[in-house]
């Protein structure tokens, strides 16, 4: 028997794929751009299959050595980034969860408005801090301004995650005689590990993704990959090829990552989801 579908489910369905498929329209540009010479790539009308395929872009973006450097420090600081937030956050969003207090809503609600100031509103504060306190292109400093920067939200994921964990099994766990610290390291973070994980994932993609800040407080030693893309608009022009091969090798390892674990990722998101 022939399934009908209702003219509603219809249009959901394809509002659904144009939507998929305008986001995903600028990394397919990108990524042809990648193997277009230098000319093709701005060519108007552009060409997308009959065009010369190249890999000079990728050797001249990998020829340089900056690349192996810039993917070390984005690795080092999204994930200090990621790791740091997320072991601040764990207490925080216990308190709040199974110790609230009548301030404990207009806490989160607080936190989570510092993420509407735009971030160009407290660069000269920052800088100047970082300046005074030699934190200025360092690893340590970037890691600790990321942290800072994405710590509403890891506060904001777990503390749903947590209020969806019966709080009758701490209470278990306490007459038996678990201390706080056991309690949570070794009943709530079992417990809580996709929360955890989508936490830590959702924090290294933003930290991986930073730009603002990264152009801003670093220069050669701390340059991560967002970095690294903006040396490819220099004085002499802006070489698109290049620039997309060099996107291409920013954002293949988090996208791999993102790939291979969407499913864990989606059900951590989903989970403890607010009501």
């Amino acid at each position: 028997m022939m399934r009908r579908y209702r003219p509603s489910t219809i249009a959901v369905s394809v509002l659904t794929w144009a939507v998929a498929l305008a986001i995903a329209f600028p990394l397919l540009w990108a990524l042809l751009a990648s193997f277009k010479p230098e000319l093709e790539a701005i060519a108007f009308p552009p060409r997308f299959i009959d065009f010369d395929w190249t890999l000079d872009n990728y050797r001249a973006v990998l020829a340089g050595g900056e690349y192996p450097y810039a993917l070390r420090n984005s690795i080092l600081i999204a994930g200090g980034a990621s790791l740091l937030a997320l072991a601040l956050a764990v207490p925080a969003a216990w308190a709040m969860a199974f110790a609230p207090t009548r301030h404990t809503r207009g806490i989160l609600l607080w936190m989570l408005s510092t993420k509407m100031l735009p971030a160009v509103g407290v660069l000269i504060p920052v800088f100047l801090f970082f300046r005074d306190w030699g934190l200025l292109d360092t690893r340590i400093g970037v890691i600790l301004l990321l942290t800072a920067a994405n710590l509403p939200i890891a506060v904001w994921m777990l503390y749903a995650n947590f209020r969806e964990i019966p709080g009758e099994i701490l209470e278990a766990s306490r007459m038996d005689g678990a201390s706080i610290s056991q309690e949570v390291l070794w009943v709530l973070t079992p417990m809580a590990l996709p929360g955890l994980a989508s936490s830590f994932f959702l924090i290294f993609t933003l930290a991986w993704n930073e730009s603002f800040w990264t152009l801003n407080v670093t220069s050669t030693d701390a340059a991560p990959l967002t970095a690294f893309i903006a040396a490819f608009s220099n004085p002499e022009g802006l070489f698109w090829a290049r620039l997309s091969a060099a996107s291409m090798l920013s954002i293949a390892p988090v996208l791999v990552i993102g790939w291979l674990c969407q499913r864990q990722l989606v059900r951590g998101l989903t989970f403890g989801a607010v009501k």
